[in-house]
């Protein structure tokens, strides 16, 4: 169809994860290998906490939410990268690839924030503890959670509008394996100076939720170092340490991904970390959750042993 001079696609080829063949069928089995771990790690993380009532509290309900996102963040990347490694189909339509976009988009946000959240519980538990279920009341966690949610699905439905509206000419070959924003603005022949606007105004909600979530980690410290007891201190930093490891493996991942691609990163760079955060990541959240919380590990046996009756 002729519009405006431009040959408009209906559809997008991907590049894949490498080109070699002989590396095809390795990938196929680790990723899938990655996309069981993390969908099973993330289900057992959710029946363990919903089925336990003593697992029914703010932080574990924080918890859930984030393994509902790890769920949806490999679904909606890693079955399509399998069958263009299995099946050799690299196209992608149109419609799936902004499909994939806007749940991709989604889920990073909500995480952000998500994150920022979880790092609020912690700081009222460790320098609030007297007057933590006062501020962390049932009500206010589900406004906070819904909150995540919906902030999320907004900002994803604007930047997916946005992409929608561009033009890609004939210009269908992504050099990536899934659909993300850096990649597809590179391939539009439109001006995108109003998605590089909202992209900055990402940026500036990103680093106020970073600045965030450590202003909470600054306090955390803070009162840690001012416990007399070495046990008390590594009780109080066992209550944290996962949270912050999960942060710094969400940060770095993402800020390479949509921060540096104008500052000359590799396609190939990319794409690794692409699998760190949409694969690795969220197949490692299970474990280190409940490698270092003996209360999800009780819930967890519970869990196992009902499987066996």
């Amino acid at each position: 169809m002729e519009v405006n001079n431009h040959t408009y696609v209906v559809g997008f080829v991907l590049q894949g994860f490498s080109e070699s063949p002989q590396l095809q069928g390795a990938f196929s089995a680790v990723f899938l290998l990655l996309y069981l771990i993390a969908f099973t790690g993330n289900c057992l993380i959710l029946m363990a906490i919903c089925l336990n009532p003593a697992l029914h509290m703010p932080m574990y309900f924080f918890l859930t939410n984030l393994a509902i996102l790890d769920i949806m963040c490999t679904t909606t990347v890693l079955p399509k990268l399998l069958q263009n490694l299995v099946g050799k189909d690299s196209t992608i339509t149109y419609g799936g690839c902004m499909t994939q976009l806007f749940f991709l988009s989604w889920i990073l946000v909500a995480e952000l924030l998500l994150l920022t959240v979880m790092a609020y519980d912690r700081y009222v538990a460790i320098c609030q503890p007297l007057h933590y279920h006062t501020l962390l009341s049932r009500s206010f966690c589900g406004l906070l959670g819904s909150s995540v949610w919906a902030v999320g699905g907004v900002n994803s439905s604007v930047y997916t509008s946005l992409m929608a509206q561009l033009s890609y000419c004939n210009h269908n070959q992504i050099p990536h394996f899934v659909c993300e924003i850096p990649t597809l603005l590179l391939l539009a022949c439109d001006s995108t100076n109003l998605n590089n606007m909202v992209a900055i105004a990402d940026v500036f909600f990103g680093v106020v939720n970073f600045l965030l979530t450590m202003a909470s980690y600054a306090f955390i410290i803070a009162s840690i170092l001012h416990i007399r007891s070495a046990e008390g201190k590594r009780r109080a930093f066992s209550t944290c340490s996962s949270h912050l490891l999960v942060v710094c493996m969400y940060y770095s991942t993402v800020i390479y991904t949509y921060f540096l691609p104008g500052f000359g990163s590799s396609a190939g760079n990319s794409k690794v970390v692409s699998i760190l955060y949409t694969a690795v990541s969220p197949s490692l959240n299970p474990l280190i959750y409940t490698l270092r919380n003996k209360d999800v590990k009780v819930a967890l046996r519970r869990v196992f042993s009902s499987f066996g009756k």
